[in-house]
């Protein structure tokens, strides 16, 4: 059970039904399943590009999300130009 004020009268086993339903969740329902507070989901709610559908998100939704969030992070920077053999600056 949780401790956020907010959260509060959220039961997790019908969350967790509805989220194996496909149903929309609240962002209350949401910040339960996650398993974060109340503020953050709200934060994520109203974040570029969350897939939020009329202050409701499908839990696949947020997966997906989630994994093209995590993919942006991990990619890897440029390699450094190698300069080449015998390549001249042209520097007189």
């Amino acid at each position: 059970m949780t401790c956020d004020k907010q959260l509060r009268g959220i039961d997790i086993r019908e969350v967790r039904c509805k989220r194996d339903a496909d149903q929309a969740l609240n962002i209350k329902e949401f910040a339960v399943l996650a398993g974060i507070s109340y503020s953050v989901a709200r934060d994520w709610f109203n974040s570029t590009g969350f897939p939020r559908v009329h202050g409701m998100i499908f839990w696949q939704d947020f997966v997906l999300w989630r994994r093209a969030q995590n993919a942006k992070r991990n990619v890897p920077a440029s390699p450094p130009v190698e300069s080449r053999a015998g390549f001249s600056m042209g520097i007189a």
